[in-house]
């Protein structure tokens, strides 16, 4: 049942083309899938990572700006900064890219021996970029950013949590997490060895205030884990914690299975498979809206609703 890795982060977001320009054109990562939000069809929902959106690569953003759906509020009981994996030399050419398409960016204090800045997205979204010396992980390069910029995918995701008490319990006695490095209100986790894409560090915030969800903040985390029968023997095992998750829902390219971790992160376990190429080639991936089938009766009314692209900025 050991989870194998960060599966994606979804987050909610304000203007679709504002979206997709940033993550395609600024960061460089691929447009994986356009389609929509399951929950609410009306809504896109975009995944960007690598070549084919390998789990541990992916980001994911419902742009709800057209819905009158408030800002959220950053705090404990949710994931506050999600940070991708940059070559190790890097960041000086980030952090003039950023500047140079007037995003906000900073330098973040080093920590377990790595540089990384911070950058704010069009949606007020906190992203950190990690210099990492160490990241096997195959690029994909967007155009004007080559292999020595490129990111490899997430790198870790910072959990902010009045009491971590629990939520380590679970990570480490049920998810196969281990504690690999500790300092003041910090503690890192990682799974199937210390990584990029297998981290997540819990911040110890007793004092935030609660996070709501919103424009701007993350709405989940997922982990991946490699088949349905795991997810079930996962799902078993959270009831006996007394931990409620959903019924298993069908995603189309994976299988997911969403509860609410002690400390008020909502986690999703997803499966590995079976991926974005089911129902678009590897080359083709994120050209056209996908649908879910059950929906494809209704597409012209979606598409007739969902907000214009336009062209890029």
């Amino acid at each position: 049942m050991t989870v194998q890795s960060i599966h994606h982060v979804t987050a909610t977001v304000t203007d679709a083309r504002t979206d997709l320009d940033f993550y395609t054109r600024i960061l460089g990562l691929r447009l994986v899938k356009k389609t929509v939000n399951f929950d609410n069809h009306f809504v896109y929902h975009f995944y960007y990572g690598d070549e084919l959106g390998t789990p541990s690569t992916i980001m994911t953003t419902f742009p709800y700006g057209d819905w009158n759906v408030p800002v959220g509020v950053k705090g404990a009981g949710q994931v506050t900064v999600t940070s991708f994996s940059v070559p190790g030399d890097s960041l000086p050419a980030w952090r003039e890219r950023f500047r140079e398409a007037r995003a906000p960016v900073t330098d973040a204090p080093p920590r377990y021996g790595s540089q990384s800045i911070i950058v704010e997205d069009p949606s007020g979204l906190t992203l950190e970029l990690v210099g990492e010396v160490q990241d096997e992980r195959a690029a994909w390069l967007a155009p004007g950013i080559g292999p020595d910029l490129a990111i490899r995918g997430l790198d870790l995701v910072s959990l902010s949590i009045r009491q971590p008490g629990p939520t380590l319990d679970l990570l480490t006695g049920l998810l196969g997490f281990e504690v690999v490095a500790e300092s003041q209100w910090r503690t890192r986790l990682a799974v199937r060895g210390d990584g990029p894409g297998r981290r997540l560090e819990i911040l110890e915030t007793p004092g935030a205030t609660a996070a709501r969800n919103g424009l701007g903040t993350v709405h989940h985390v997922a982990l991946a884990v490699g088949s349905a029968d795991e997810q079930l023997a996962l799902r078993e095992a959270l009831l006996s914690r007394g931990i409620e998750p959903t019924e298993v829902r069908d995603r189309c390219y994976f299988q997911s299975i969403y509860f609410r971790e002690p400390g008020g992160v909502l986690f999703e376990i997803a499966t590995a498979g079976p991926g974005f190429t089911i129902d678009e080639r590897a080359g083709e991936l994120g050209s056209s809206l996908k649908l879910p089938p059950w929906e494809e009766a209704h597409r012209s009314e979606i598409e007739a609703r969902l907000p214009s692209l336009g062209p890029p900025a």
